[in-house]
């Protein structure tokens, strides 16, 4: 990897960290020479998400969003265990995210969205 396209890696796997907590970045080991890769953690992360104009919060928010369409609890679960990581989203925000997207995503879907954080709090309390 050239010094430009390492320097661009390495700041995406520091904004990776801050996103979804320390050592999140990991599971991208192995993986420098990918394309695929090197976009998501280069231009996703180190671009895109380190950018201030919107909060990793209010984007964590939007992604939520997007991925409760989705039916995805696997995902949903990724951004929760962030969200925890870095003290985002109290309780009350936590119970009120399916609640609220039903009326947008479905009631199946919105079980999709409170399994995923049903998981991600029970990962984190171990």
């Amino acid at each position: 990897m050239s010094n430009d396209k390492t320097t661009a890696w390495n700041n995406g796997l520091e904004v990776m960290d801050a996103v979804y907590g320390a050592g999140a970045s990991g599971m991208m080991k192995g993986l420098e020479g990918s394309p695929f890769a090197h976009d998501t953690v280069a231009q996703m992360f180190g671009e895109v998400w380190k950018d201030p104009t919107i909060s990793i919060r209010d984007k964590r928010l939007m992604v939520i969003g997007v991925t409760a369409g989705l039916g995805r609890a696997d995902l949903i679960a990724t951004q929760i265990a962030g969200a925890l990581a870095n003290d985002e989203l109290s309780e009350a925000e936590l119970a009120e995210i399916p609640r609220f997207l039903m009326y947008y995503v479905g009631a199946g879907n919105a079980s999709a969205v409170f399994q995923g954080i049903q998981t991600a709090k029970a990962k984190r309390r171990g």
